[in-house]
């Protein structure tokens, strides 16, 4: 499913047989709740973007950072096997684990 982007904030695309539009909410935060709707595609992006902008208004207006759909921190849990293999793999590399696991991800999106 496509998904639309905008300042770097990611939104949903769904579709209600209900109410016969579309409708979305922006993916990955976890303190607010953003939502838009629209009856074509081209209404449903400029209420996203508008949802987008009135939020971004609404926190420099109060003072408060944005939150960001994705901090960067990533926990993943592995089992104690493979965990002790990318140590491994890491120290051969002369590289953290965190580095050696930023690099194989990097590697894997690129490629």
């Amino acid at each position: 499913m496509d998904r639309l982007e905008y300042k770097g904030y990611f939104g949903s695309i769904e579709y209600s047989k209900e109410d016969d539009c579309l409708y979305g909410q922006v993916l990955g935060l976890t303190k607010d709740c953003i939502t838009y709707e629209g009856n074509t595609v081209s209404e449903l992006r400029i209420d996203f973007e508008g949802a987008i902008e009135q939020y971004l208004e609404h926190c420099k207006a109060s003072g408060i950072k944005p939150s960001q759909a994705y901090s960067g921190v990533l926990d993943i849990h592995i089992s104690p096997e493979i965990h002790g293999k990318v140590a491994l793999l890491a120290e051969r590399y002369g590289m953290s684990i965190n580095a050696f696991i930023r690099k194989a991800i990097e590697h894997e999106i690129t490629n």
